[in-house]
């Protein structure tokens, strides 16, 4: 694993790929299923091809794995806004979106999340 050091964050940021369903705050049930390039404790940072604008707030369920929480690994629904853009597969559309976490909820949820995107 890579951590990234900087200033400003306050949770190292590791490469960490885990999947990750994400919907737009009060958009209603209709979310998309993505994987992580990169995880902390404050934010992550995925390709999409959503329609979002900096500051955007979103929902994001996802496993936060032990690694990064230092705690059992446990479903998490946190809330966040987009924070950065970044070019990373135009010929379908994408661009990274990073995202930092606003709040979030431990769940003890009926649904499982998989450790891979689909």
């Amino acid at each position: 694993m890579v951590v990234y050091i900087s200033e400003r964050r306050i949770s190292p940021r590791l490469l960490f790929k885990t999947a990750l369903r994400v919907r737009a705050w009060k958009s209603g049930p209709s979310e998309q299923s993505v994987e992580s390039e990169n995880l902390s404790e404050g934010g992550t940072f995925f390709a999409t091809d959503m329609p979002l604008l900096i500051g955007s707030a979103l929902e994001i369920l996802l496993k936060m794995p032990e690694e990064i929480s230092g705690k059992p690994t446990m479903e998490w629904r946190c809330t966040g806004h987009v924070v950065r853009f970044q070019p990373i597969d135009i010929s379908q559309g994408k661009l990274g979106v990073g995202v930092q976490f606003d709040c979030y909820e431990i769940l003890r949820s009926k649904a499982p999340i998989s450790s891979q995107a689909a």
